[in-house]
């Protein structure tokens, strides 16, 4: 199983959106730093874009600012993420 476990915080507030069919859903973007620092002695980022559905998009929405920390893995085969708020 190939899992991959991230903790990060939000580059900006989540807007809560609506698809046509009336499903919500939220994009947002989040800041992970790497474990190692680069050669001028400084932590890079990556930056993981990610789109909430339903239920967790209508929770990260009303409670998330930018600047919180988030916790979610993806697994590989099942192509799921789960997040921990």
């Amino acid at each position: 199983m190939n899992k991959v476990v991230l903790v990060g915080r939000l580059t900006a507030k989540p807007e809560l959106r609506y698809t046509a069919s009336n499903t919500a859903f939220t994009r947002f973007s989040v800041a992970v730093n790497r474990n190692f620092t680069n050669a001028d002695g400084k932590r890079d980022a990556d930056f993981i874009n990610v789109v909430a559905w339903r239920k967790q998009a209508e929770t990260i929405s009303k409670y998330f600012e930018n600047t919180n920390s988030i916790f979610f893995n993806f697994n590989e085969n099942t192509k799921r993420v789960s997040l921990w708020l």
